[in-house]
């Protein structure tokens, strides 16, 4: 089975721009995204602004992808905990604005083979299909207000499309 798969830490704003994230919490993001609509006319752009620090990195399983994301953010973890207060009270989604996401596509001709990927003693294991979220993870999602979010989509072809 080929997997992709990769897991971002994101904040999401109607009002914030991703550089008044950025100039708040000092840390540059990996990927940001700009407000505006779904529609494409007169122009295509995002539903929020949205900050993100992204690990997609293949070869890893999906802790160590959370792992990373984590790790990088660590030292910001009073900084995040405030902006999503902040924007939390400002923004009134229903949700928090902070998220880490999990996404991943089972049977995806751009992916890698699990096993072709894995370490000789991993291959008997989970390999890249197993994974769990830590202590120090759970309490980084804790402590900065963040939601946890898991995308999973198999693009197995259907047999009826044949």
């Amino acid at each position: 089975m080929f997997i992709s798969q990769y897991a971002y830490f994101g904040l999401s704003s109607l009002n914030m721009s991703a550089a008044e994230m950025t100039a708040v919490l000092g840390i540059e993001p990996d990927e940001i995204a700009v407000r505006g609509s779904r529609f494409t006319e007169p122009k295509v752009v995002p539903v929020l602004h949205r900050w993100k620090i992204v690990c997609r990195e293949p070869g890893l399983s999906v802790d160590e992808q959370v792992a990373r994301v984590v790790a990088r953010l660590e030292p910001y973890v009073d900084a995040i905990a405030a902006l999503t207060r902040k924007l939390d009270a400002e923004d009134c989604q229903g949700g928090s604005s902070a998220v880490l996401e999990v996404v991943r596509m089972f049977n995806d001709e751009d992916g890698q083979d699990r096993l072709a990927s894995a370490p000789p003693e991993l291959i008997e294991g989970p390999g890249l299909l197993g994974w769990h979220l830590g202590r120090d993870v759970l309490a980084f999602l804790h402590a900065t207000g963040a939601a946890l979010d898991v995308d999973e989509y198999d693009y197995t072809p259907d047999p009826t499309d044949e």
